[in-house]
């Protein structure tokens, strides 16, 4: 062999080589693929997703599916560069920047802790809801949420204690506290009324200045007290999305007859406790997931119509939801066969 051929050759030997490794090199890019699906009227794992108790519930059928996304990559165990252009060339499958997952100003163990939060509050979320849905009374409380480090509440108000008056008066909302707090010149003791482990008691604690005014150092949220139980097994899965799919699940077994009546339907949204349903990530994914599982319904927050009519797969029907009444109202009409059923438009 020459010289000259021998050096192409080296060349090329190389060039494979390094592009190899190049192939292999981790880059700050995220995959996300359809993830698994839940019925919330079946099972995970041998357990009921939803378990009601204390109040009758009723048989059903068909299927009201939430729907996943999962993902590769992230801090610590990021995807390499082949896999990136793999997922690029896979229309089931978007990469995107680590970022969009994981925030630079969080770790991965916050985000993870982040989307467990948000999970069991979309479960209260959408238990309320339901029960608003069908005009079941609920009780909404003030609670403490956490405390400040070195605040005067530090240590003397406990997360999960309920609020019930601030210097002798009943307080039913977040803004009636910070109003009786405010009363109050920094240094001056305020007397709040708690509950904690199911005995009242009394607190006097000092208030301090604070940026808009005096504060004790505490942070309060609202809770619900529900005249019953109701119960969400999902295993691993996390953050808001499924809101939506937990309370028409929960509508479904507090009512007579089959919500659906026996079709498979799946869908995604956030949830408020008075309904609203709010758009969420992901919906590409999300819906071939729906599609995969065999749903032919698939419930699409308005918000996310526009992106959803651009990917929606072959077989599957969007129906257009901005509240949970909407949802049962839509399903009660592709059941019985009249009545509007709105979809998302191309624009």
């Amino acid at each position: 062999m020459s010289r000259r051929g021998l050096t192409l050759m080296v060349a090329g030997v190389l060039t494979l080589l390094l592009g190899g490794a190049g192939a292999l090199l981790p880059v700050p890019y995220v995959a996300l693929s359809p993830g698994p699906t839940e019925n919330t009227l079946g099972d995970v794992k041998g357990k009921p997703v939803i378990t009601i108790s204390g109040r009758e519930t009723y048989p059903t059928s068909g299927k009201l599916s939430l729907v996943t996304v999962a993902y590769q990559g992230g801090p610590g165990a990021r995807i390499d560069l082949l896999t990136a252009l793999r997922g690029w060339m896979d229309p089931d499958v978007a990469v995107v920047p680590e970022e969009t997952i994981f925030p630079k100003t969080v770790t991965v163990k916050e985000v993870e802790q982040q989307n467990t939060q948000e999970m069991s509050t979309s479960q209260q979320d959408a238990t309320a809801a339901a029960l608003n849905e069908l005009k079941i009374p609920i009780k909404v409380i003030v609670a403490v949420a956490s405390t400040q480090k070195g605040k005067p509440a530090d240590g003397r108000l406990r997360a999960g204690d309920e609020i019930t008056s601030v210097n002798g008066t009943s307080v039913r909302t977040i803004d009636d506290v910070s109003a009786g707090v405010r009363k109050h010149k920094p240094g001056e003791e305020v007397e709040f009324g708690i509950v904690r482990d199911g005995k009242s008691s009394t607190l006097r604690i000092p208030t301090v200045a604070g940026k808009d005014g005096p504060i004790v150092g505490m942070i309060m949220g609202t809770q619900f007290k529900f005249p019953f139980t109701v119960n969400v097994n999902v295993g691993d899965v996390g953050g808001p999305s499924a809101g939506l799919m937990f309370s028409l699940g929960i509508y479904d077994k507090l009512t007579p007859g089959a919500l659906t009546g026996g079709k498979a339907i799946a869908g995604t949204g956030t949830i408020t406790p008075d309904g609203k349903v709010g758009p969420i990530g992901g919906i590409q994914q999300k819906m071939i997931g729906a599609r995969d599982s065999g749903a032919t319904v698939f419930l699409t927050p308005a918000d996310n119509c526009a992106d959803a009519v651009q990917a929606v797969p072959k077989g599957l029907r969007l129906v257009k939801v901005g509240t949970m009444h909407d949802a049962v109202q839509a399903i009660d009409a592709l059941r019985t066969g009249s009545g509007p059923v709105p979809g998302c438009q191309v624009r």
